[in-house]
């Protein structure tokens, strides 16, 4: 293994969405080298998984996203409004883009309403490449295999796997600070009773129309079981109801839920359940066929049946309705994924609690301690926000990360 030959003014692990966010928030503190670790630049699952996805975000706060930082407006530059951003010139280290406005394809949208969410992907890989050409950042293909923190220095010694070389190589690098940005997947907890016969369908699959026409394409007769009650259980509902109405005739769909729907509410200057609440098309799809109300006259009806139960009587209610289900989704949200081990260099074992108002973290949940240089930004380590009515919800969206992570980014600083 090799030895650390520089010091990174920061290791930022992930370039999704977050990624892209920590970057670009970093440089605009004049903060580099930034060393960025990520095993492909893709933009992170909203374009792999969730292109298709319509999005319960406004087109105009993508927009906003894109052009909130002086790095990013140098990245997608060249355009008729450009006098009221930084200007970019030569000096700044970056060519000036003489081509089009390259936030064209979103500022030609309803700046008012939401959009497929390959719009504002296409608009991270925008950001991505414009990132990774940017003088002080080295983008680096590969994965943060584990990290050690020098309590003498107090810097990391962070290990690394290099994908674009032979198998097995890894390498270390120092930093001065580490941010995680690693994401996170959907629950798929066990349910709690076994069915036999009943097999998972992924909620990635399940909420991309092409992908899941073409996993359910052999199959005939089926029933699915859709458990949750989110933005992305009436969006995987209508997908299925889709198909159902068109090609699948004979497919039928048993939406498990242990709640009524719950929405957004535009209130005086804020959203109540702004985090947790039903938007967009997601929202109008709901409320037009699936409220005790509107369901009975929907065609929606002749396809889906509903099971609302109250929370303890899951392994009851499943044990009965499960029964000739084939397959089942469950909606019911995101967990973090792994993130790489951390210890100190007297070999203590770091596992960290995070802080949802400084983005930092301390040893573990029973210390106060704050670990050292270690800082965390993304829909696995969201701003916890509480509204006007007491409410508190984890903040997540491109736009409501730009806004906390330029709050709490000069705190690591």
């Amino acid at each position: 293994m090799d030895s650390p030959s520089q010091i990174y003014e920061a290791v930022v692990v992930g370039s999704g969405p977050a990624g892209i966010t920590v970057v670009g928030n970093l440089l605009e503190q004049k903060l580099s080298p930034i060393l960025w670790v990520d095993k492909s630049f893709s933009g992170g699952r909203i374009n792999y998984a969730y292109r298709e996805v319509p999005s319960n975000t406004k087109v105009g706060l993508f927009v906003d996203f894109a052009t909130a930082l002086a790095p990013f407006r140098r990245i997608v530059s060249s355009t008729p409004s450009r006098s009221r951003w930084d200007e970019p010139s030569e000096s700044d280290g970056v060519a000036v883009n003489d081509k089009p406005d390259k936030l064209q394809d979103l500022r030609s949208l309803d700046q008012g309403k939401g959009c497929d969410l390959s719009h504002a992907a296409d608009m991270c890989l925008i950001l991505t490449e414009g990132l990774r050409r940017t003088p002080g950042v080295v983008a680096q293909p590969g994965q943060v295999e584990g990290a050690v923190l020098d309590e003498s220095t107090q810097q990391w010694n962070v290990t690394l796997r290099d994908s674009a070389k032979s198998s097995g190589h890894s390498s270390t690098v120092a930093a001065k600070r580490m941010v995680l940005c690693t994401g996170s997947s959907p629950n798929n907890s066990p349910l709690p009773v076994e069915i036999p016969g009943l097999y998972t369908l992924d909620l990635d699959c399940a909420l991309s129309p092409t992908l899941l026409a073409t996993a359910l394409s052999p199959m005939d007769n089926l029933t699915i079981a859709v458990i949750g009650a989110s933005h992305s259980a009436i969006l995987v509902l209508r997908n299925l109801y889709n198909l159902a109405s068109t090609s699948k005739p004979n497919l039928r769909v048993k939406w498990f839920t242990r709640h009524p729907l719950r929405y957004a509410e535009f209130m005086d200057g804020w959203i109540l359940r702004d985090n947790t609440g039903l938007k967009g098309e997601a929202a109008t799809w709901a409320k037009q066929n699936l409220e005790p109300e509107t369901m009975p006259g929907s065609d929606v009806a002749k396809y889906v049946t509903k099971i609302q139960y109250p929370s303890g009587t899951e392994k009851d209610v499943f044990e009965r309705e499960m029964q000739g289900v084939e397959y089942y989704v469950q909606a019911i949200g995101y967990s973090r994924d792994p993130i790489p081990s951390l210890k100190t260099s007297s070999g203590r074992s770091i596992e960290p609690k995070y802080d949802h108002s400084s983005g930092g973290f301390t040893y573990d949940s029973k210390s106060e301690s704050k670990v050292p240089g270690l800082f965390g930004a993304g829909i696995a380590f969201p701003e916890r926000v509480t509204d006007p009515h007491g409410n508190v919800e984890y903040s997540v969206g491109f736009f409501k990360f730009m806004r906390y992570i330029k709050k709490v980014v000069p705190g690591w600083i």
